[in-house]
């Protein structure tokens, strides 16, 4: 039986940087209410690259270190909710610029937690035993949704890309288990890009949001109580106690979440990677992002000797954990 491994992992952020004092020239806030309320210092702002110009240079990068042609890749998955647009997908759009003409292609929107549902999907697409190499990327360039003159949003997020290449192996599964969750009940804690019926026949009031919203409150609860329930169980569904996992890598939304996530699950704090100073919020691209800086440096390997947790959580509202042999 064959699995899917992951054997490369890249990212890719506009070369764009606004930190948080050029912010205070545009709005009422400050440096020092951004760092303690967040961790964030900085975010990369796309200035004309969209969401499949990121994804591009993702994919291009997991090419050029596999050495790999393009026409081999069976499938480009791309988890975003900053698509270019509703139809072509982001990902058929990728998959032509890197001339993977054998390969299908397609969006996820999963908000943050796109990169950990979309990785899921890649895995089962594996284990079928038809795909041998796959492409799967978080990509956002969330700065065209965010409402700039919401300074309670607006100094959140950022735009960035990571992803990974899936190729099949026999050598036992990467994936150990998982737990993916969805609450609709709480979906209108955070929205974005919201239409209503707008033809000749219709008679409903028109009531668009294109802009981000969000009720921080209810999403800080919601991270801190329902996401450290879920790794736990998932961590017990796979056999693993906490302490036996090398490294958390979770959304990168908060380090105060961070911080209550580790004391949650009674881990060392230093486990859980972060980056959000340098990038902010970038939504499914997050998890890649930091994933991929991990592998840079060498604090992962991806030669199948660490246990690793993979975690989103976000809009939908939605959450989940893998527990990666990586």
């Amino acid at each position: 039986m064959s699995f899917g491994r992951i054997t490369a992992a890249a990212h890719y952020a506009p070369e764009q940087v606004v930190t948080n004092e050029a912010l205070t020239k545009i709005m009422d806030t400050s440096d020092e209410w951004i760092r303690s309320r967040t961790g964030i210092q900085q975010r990369h702002i796309s200035v004309n690259e969209n969401t499949s110009d990121l994804a591009t240079k993702v994919a291009q990068n997991l090419l050029a270190q596999t050495q790999l042609n393009p026409e081999s890749i069976d499938f480009v998955i791309i988890a975003t909710i900053s698509s270019d647009s509703s139809m072509p997908s982001t990902a058929s759009l990728v998959q032509a610029n890197i001339g993977a003409v054998n390969a299908f292609a397609f969006d996820i929107t999963a908000a943050c937690s796109g990169f950990v549902y979309a990785l899921s999907l890649a895995d089962k697409l594996m284990t079928s035993g038809g795909y041998k190499k796959g492409i799967v990327i978080g990509a956002e360039v969330l700065s065209k949704v965010v409402d700039w003159s919401d300074r309670s949003t607006s100094v959140l997020f950022g735009d960035g890309a990571g992803g990974v290449l899936l190729e099949a192996s026999h050598n036992g599964p990467m994936f150990l288990a998982e737990g993916l969750k969805s609450d609709g009940s709480r979906a209108k804690s955070l929205t974005s890009s919201l239409t209503t019926p707008n033809s000749p026949f219709s008679n409903a009031e028109q009531a668009d949001e294109l802009y981000l919203k969000m009720d921080g409150r209810a999403i800080f609860d919601f991270a801190v109580r329902d996401v450290p329930k879920n790794i736990l169980a998932t961590l017990e569904k796979s056999g693993i106690s906490p302490e036996g996992i090398d490294y958390f890598l979770l959304h990168q939304a908060n380090s105060r979440i961070l911080d209550k996530m580790a004391r949650k699950i009674k881990v060392d704090r230093h486990k859980f990677l972060e980056n959000m100073q340098e990038y902010g919020n970038t939504s499914a691209a997050s998890i890649p992002i930091l994933l991929s800086e991990a592998v840079a440096s060498g604090t992962i390997k991806l030669d199948g000797s660490q246990k690793v947790v993979l975690t989103g959580f976000g809009g939908g509202l939605t959450w989940g954990t893998l527990v990666v042999k990586i």
